[in-house]
């Protein structure tokens, strides 16, 4: 007689899935704001804008995925900071447009789900909003068999965010004169890693990364998205910032034009700060032309901030003071909506960028 099939025949624990939710109420719980108490296990999850101190607000969404870093993170075991960049890519995107966030939600998918693996990228993510100051609301684990080879996932997050009627920023303060401000990122973030990968074939993971010898390639490139949430917020309410562009796939030449009015033109000095390590590492690697570069990678600026020439002493001195490492690296100019990098020929030359930090 056929034995009877059941869900977990098919290849779905149920009680898996119900021993995740208990293992991660604790971390979703310390995410808790004003606005939502950051509970889990009901259908939906509740946030109260009025309660977050808002009086007439926008709401404002955004979402995105990891890309394939997680193919790192797979490959190295390290599952315990991709959530923060899955946080990171989200809320990055909504304080640009002066919003607040407020809430994030997760999407976790693997063929056959392992409970470490999955708590560890959802302590990850509870990291993340704590870092952002949003509240974990809810998520959704799918396993799904035949759908996903066997150890592999993927992630996809969701985060919603405030900001008063009349203070959202939508570039149409930015103008001929204003004075470009570039933060620091903390590596390459979540972009151009299928070009990384491209490049690091063959070289073993776990081996001292050639650009930091301090950590394992593995980790070195793992490095979390920085989250310029907390930072940035005071000097948006204070009025000081006209745009912000986060820059992420397309790097600085298609990021920074998303948020200029037309007949307004960036132009960005590549020797206003140093190339890392780690850029000029890929860039000799693959023999980088500089304008794939700077189209591809963050190239060490994670955001770029447009303020008036006024406002650049107290708003660099606000983000140093929040520990951010601020850079001057250009202007906006009369001209076509556009983006140039001057002098990248010159300063991100491969082979001169890399033995210049290879030997220092």
């Amino acid at each position: 007689m056929q034995k009877p099939l059941t869900y977990a025949d098919a290849g779905v624990s149920i009680a898996a899935g119900n021993a995740l939710v208990r293992a991660i109420a604790p971390l979703v719980r310390a995410t808790a704001r004003p606005g939502a108490d950051a509970e889990i296990g009901g259908f939906g999850g509740f946030f109260d804008p009025k309660a977050a101190g808002f009086k007439d607000p926008l709401l404002v969404a955004a979402n995105d995925g990891v890309g394939t870093k997680l193919r790192l993170a797979i490959d190295t075991g390290n599952h315990a900071t991709v959530g923060i960049d899955l946080v990171a890519m989200c809320v990055n995107d909504l304080i640009v447009q002066g919003a607040e966030p407020l809430f994030f939600l997760d999407y976790f998918a693997s063929a056959k789900l392992d409970p470490a693996v999955a708590q560890a990228v959802i302590a990850g993510i509870a990291d993340g909003c704590r870092i952002a100051g949003c509240a974990l609301i809810g998520g959704e684990t799918a396993e799904m068999p035949g759908m996903y080879a066997p150890g592999d996932y993927d992630l996809a997050g969701f985060a919603v965010g405030a900001v008063e009627r009349g203070e959202q920023l939508t570039g149409d303060k930015v103008a001929a004169g204003d004075v470009l401000l570039g933060l620091a990122s903390s590596g390459a973030h979540s972009n151009g890693f299928s070009l990384i990968r491209r490049l690091i074939e063959g070289v073993p993971l776990d081996r001292p990364a050639p650009f930091d010898i301090e950590r394992t390639l593995g980790d070195a490139l793992l490095e979390p998205t920085r989250i310029y949430v907390r930072s940035l917020l005071p000097v948006i309410r204070a009025g000081h910032v006209h745009a912000l562009a986060h820059i992420t796939g397309g790097g600085l030449l298609e990021n920074v034009p998303r948020v200029l009015p037309e007949g307004c033109h960036a132009r960005i000095d590549a020797g206003a700060w140093l190339q890392s390590p780690l850029f000029a590492w890929l860039q000799a690697r693959g023999r980088i032309e500089p304008g794939e570069l700077a189209r591809t990678f963050n190239c060490g600026i994670g955001m770029v901030i447009s303020v008036a020439a006024d406002a650049v002493t107290p708003v660099s001195e606000a983000l140093a003071a929040a520990g951010e490492t601020v850079h001057v690296i250009g202007a906006v100019d009369v001209g076509p909506r556009g983006c140039t990098v001057f002098g990248a020929d010159e300063v991100w030359n491969s082979r001169g960028a890399w033995e210049a930090v290879h030997l220092a």
